[in-house]
């Protein structure tokens, strides 16, 4: 876990009312990108711990820009990081994501696999519907900011919105609910 002396469970939660009375500027980036974790990993802390691992294993002169190191850790397990033409892969990317929650998201279609389908649609259509479906369960879908065409992000439970955006604002990832992607 980081070395700073912070409840580690604590997810913002005790921190006021809202949960949002912190003094970001005390933590550090580390302590910043555990707390992301933890959002991005409701209920499990042992992935969070693990990719918390991963993280600061893969850490480097990159401090300043940490999202590129989270994506690196989480994707496939707790986020998704695809290329802009691979409408399949964001589809098994996201079914696999969700499924942590025995969820599932309605394309629309009786089959997301299917060609024709997936010819017609594009991965921006693809992040809003599933942002659409996921909200009705109480989760968001989040995209960031990769600076090149890829498409990246996470999913937080919908009562943690205030506290992701905190976070992301804090370790400078530009970050947008994934009905509005970059």
């Amino acid at each position: 876990m980081p070395d700073r002396e912070f409840d580690p469970d604590d997810n913002f939660g005790n921190t006021g009312e809202d949960g949002l009375d912190i003094d970001a500027d005390e933590l550090t980036s580390e302590a910043l990108v555990w707390q992301l974790l933890l959002l991005i990993n409701p209920g499990d802390e042992e992935t969070a711990l693990r990719q918390f691992a991963a993280y600061r294993d893969v850490a480097g002169d990159d401090e300043d820009t940490p999202v590129s190191r989270i994506n690196e850790v989480i994707d496939w397990t707790s986020g998704f990081h695809v290329n802009p033409d691979d409408n399949a892969a964001l589809i098994d990317s996201l079914q696999q994501l969700v499924a942590r929650w025995n969820l599932r998201i309605d394309w629309g279609v009786d089959d997301p696999d299917d060609d024709d389908f997936l010819d017609n649609t594009d991965v921006p259509a693809l992040l809003s519907t599933a942002h659409d479906r996921l909200r009705e369960y109480g989760y968001t879908l989040w995209t960031c900011n990769t600076n090149d065409e890829t498409f990246a992000g996470w999913m937080t439970l919908t009562q943690d919105d205030d506290a992701m955006r905190l976070l992301a604002s804090e370790l400078h990832i530009e970050l947008r609910p994934a009905s509005d992607v970059f």
